[in-house]
């Protein structure tokens, strides 16, 4: 970016040039909403209301479930390691799960750690929106806080806005793909940030200003390190926080990541020439595509909980441990005896038979081979859950 004068766009924001012994511009975004506003076209008006339809759609089946906190346990890991491989870490679904067993043979600790951290940030601002507090720059530090802790990036001022100059691609500013608001334009770009998520100057459609602003936080990257996948952290928190969505389901990572390129593209479509059209085009496709996968994802494991269940049912005494212990699985893929003895209260035989009595059924597995640290998979749950995470590399 720095090797031609990029055009300024009075929708976009103004480039800003930097002096010094090698000059670069900088991208200064305009405050949200855009100006002039976002044009809906018939086609665009048409992938808004069919994302908001699917999205109802997906929050509807979500809420009939008996126990969302079951799968939303596993779908919100599922999100956290394909949200950190956009970033590059090589953690797959089972690390993660094999971690949390205080199993993680061969695995990169760094990246799992990332991924970890990934879901106790998530988890972390739901709690706090639940519990009333406001979608705000102090939560947004405080989620940061966690998203950093002990991992790569913890000397990168975890929980607080960058008071210095931070780029994208190439390994100095001058040779950057992009380059942010410089640290004095932060706190001004940030807090108008904060304003349009709280319905100033103009209140929003719910599921317009989560994509806006998704798109406005990258732009100003407003952190050191986790900027990514705190701002797609923040479409879910919207989503939530303003009712379209009862539980966190939507995460858009996966349409993301299949497409890093022109995600990637259409962002910076954003900032040379105010493509807020063409980015809301791609993340609405996102939502009503991920939204449509997740129901019938959801309706799937539905059904092929009842049928495990059916079978459980069917072996007699032995059923209500191994019920209970297959309510776990449901929550947990990967479980070891240890895990299944504190969770459940169970003695070590009673554990281990209800292990053995699911792994006869045939849709629980031992995975390690080994006779002690022995880890349990619910096989057909975690081969579903898996889709679209197996490229570790990303």
């Amino acid at each position: 970016m720095s090797n031609k004068i990029p055009q300024n766009n009075p929708r976009a924001g103004c480039w800003e040039k930097q002096s010094g012994p090698e000059p670069y511009y900088c991208f200064i975004p305009a405050p949200l909403p855009p100006n002039p506003p976002v044009e809906f076209s018939p086609t665009l008006q048409g992938l808004g209301e069919r994302a908001s339809h699917a999205l109802g759609r997906l929050d509807g089946v979500v809420t009939q479930l008996p126990n969302p906190a079951l799968l939303l346990y596993t779908y919100v890991r599922k999100e956290a390691v394909l949200s950190s491989q956009i970033e590059g870490t090589q953690s797959s679904l089972s690390d993660l799960l094999l971690f949390e067993n205080k199993q993680a043979p061969g695995v990169l600790v760094n990246d799992v750690k990332e991924v970890s951290n990934y879901v106790a940030a998530l988890e972390y601002g739901m709690k706090r929106l639940k519990g009333g507090f406001p979608l705000s720059l102090r939560l947004m530090r405080e989620i940061h806080t966690v998203l950093l802790k002990g991992s790569r990036g913890s000397d990168k001022l975890p929980g607080e806005f960058r008071r210095s100059q931070n780029w994208i691609g190439g390994s100095r500013p001058g040779n950057a793909l992009y380059v942010p608001p410089p640290a004095h334009e932060v706190m001004p770009a940030i807090g108008a940030l904060e304003k349009f998520i709280h319905g100033e100057p103009v209140q929003t459609p719910t599921l317009i200003k989560a994509g806006l602003v998704h798109a406005q936080f990258e732009s100003i990257h407003p952190f050191l390190d986790g900027n990514g996948r705190l701002g797609r952290l923040l479409i879910p928190f919207i989503l939530y926080a303003e009712g379209a969505l009862t539980h966190p389901f939507l995460y858009l990572s996966l349409h993301f990541k299949e497409n890093r390129q022109y995600y990637y593209e259409t962002l910076q479509g954003v900032r040379t020439n105010g493509g807020w059209e063409e980015w809301l085009d791609f993340y609405l496709e996102g939502v009503e595509k991920v939204s449509n996968q997740a129901c019938d994802t959801v309706e799937k494991l539905t059904h092929m909980f009842e049928q495990h269940r059916a079978k459980i049912n069917e072996i007699g005494r032995a059923a209500e441990s191994a019920l209970a212990l297959f309510e776990l699985m449901k929550k947990r893929c990967l479980v070891s005896l240890p895990v299944v003895q504190k969770e459940l209260k169970f003695t070590f035989p009673t554990a281990n038979k209800a292990l053995l009595n699911l792994e006869k059924l045939g849709f629980v597995k031992e995975i390690t081979g080994k006779r002690r640290d022995r880890i349990f998979s619910y096989e057909p749950y975690l081969k579903i859950l898996q889709s679209g995470t197996e490229s570790a590399a990303g």
